[in-house]
């Protein structure tokens, strides 16, 4: 098959790497200027996009993927297929599946779970939203990418599933850091907290899977100085989309907009921009109650 791949960052360029990897032909373009061993580079979006039967996306928000819709979308051919991986807006999302349809094209909206580390090994998640004959054009390739897809529903539900999936992890982390740390103070052996909550009814992928404290749980980062797997900048982006969309749903989501105002908080006043979302925990250790 014949791939663009727009938007080759810690992300993207792993993912296109996967790809060539797997026999396909991938062109690629990064307005970094980012290269990758196996992929063809283009001058520009376009010139990635033209002639190919999918091509994929993987963009920092949805302003920029409206702009390089806009450039792609005329340089496809009828029946090829968009697949947008960036997480965005919902809106976002759906405008630009309105305009891929519009010109002929399939479109699917398919953000990932699984960070860097999922990207580099192929064993991603994918939500996609979209026609069922977009989402089987893009099938074999997320299959290749990743080690789950599924179609959770039209144009944005994709994007609903990730920003409602991020909203919950967003706040079970807190809960967890918070818990440790209250377990510090209490005297409570971090072993022994773990050792308990991870098989009783606190039992989150928070605390089990990605354990935010150093040495306790399987390796996270934790271990290696909170250097992020998913940084708190990102997972700060992922709950203020959760509280736009929740805005514009007319939904009450307390919990998600605390989350919110936490980590706005932490990346942008106390030093956490470019640490994992998981240092909370050190945040929370050296905080009293007041």
């Amino acid at each position: 098959m014949k791939i663009g791949f727009i938007g080759l960052g810690n992300m993207g360029a792993p993912m296109a790497a996967n790809l060539v990897k797997a026999g396909h032909e991938v062109t690629g373009f990064d307005t970094a200027g980012v290269t990758v061993e196996g992929v063809t580079t283009a001058l520009s979006a376009a010139e990635a996009a033209k002639g190919a039967d999918v091509v994929i996306t993987m963009l920092p928000n949805g302003a920029i993927l409206r702009a390089v819709a806009a450039e792609v979308i005329p340089a496809m051919t009828k029946g090829a297929a968009l697949v947008d991986c960036s997480t965005v807006d919902v809106e976002s999302a759906r405008a630009v599946a309105a305009d891929a349809e519009a010109a002929g094209l399939l479109a699917v909206d398919a953000p990932v779970s699984g960070g860097t580390g999922g990207a580099t090994a192929g064993t991603l998640t994918f939500m996609a939203g979209g026609s069922e004959a977009a989402f089987a054009k893009a099938k074999p390739l997320f299959d290749i990418m990743g080690q789950k897809a599924v179609h959770c529903g039209a144009a944005g539900a994709g994007q609903a599933a990730k920003i409602c999936n991020n909203m919950i992890l967003g706040v079970t982390m807190i809960a967890t850091c918070e818990a440790f740390a209250l377990a510090d103070k209490l005297g409570l052996d971090r072993q022994k907290m773990f050792d308990v909550v991870s098989t009783s009814s606190g039992y989150s992928w928070s605390m089990n899977a990605y354990c935010p404290a150093p040495g306790v749980g399987p390796q996270s980062p934790a271990d290696n100085g909170y250097k992020p797997g998913f940084a708190a900048e990102l997972m700060l982006k992922d709950l203020r989309l959760s509280q736009q969309a929740a805005e514009s749903a007319d939904a009450d989501t307390p919990m998600g907009k605390a989350a919110a105002d936490l980590y706005a908080q932490f990346v942008e006043a106390e030093g956490g921009r470019g640490m994992d979302f998981s240092a909370m925990l050190p945040r929370f250790e050296k905080r009293g109650r007041g």
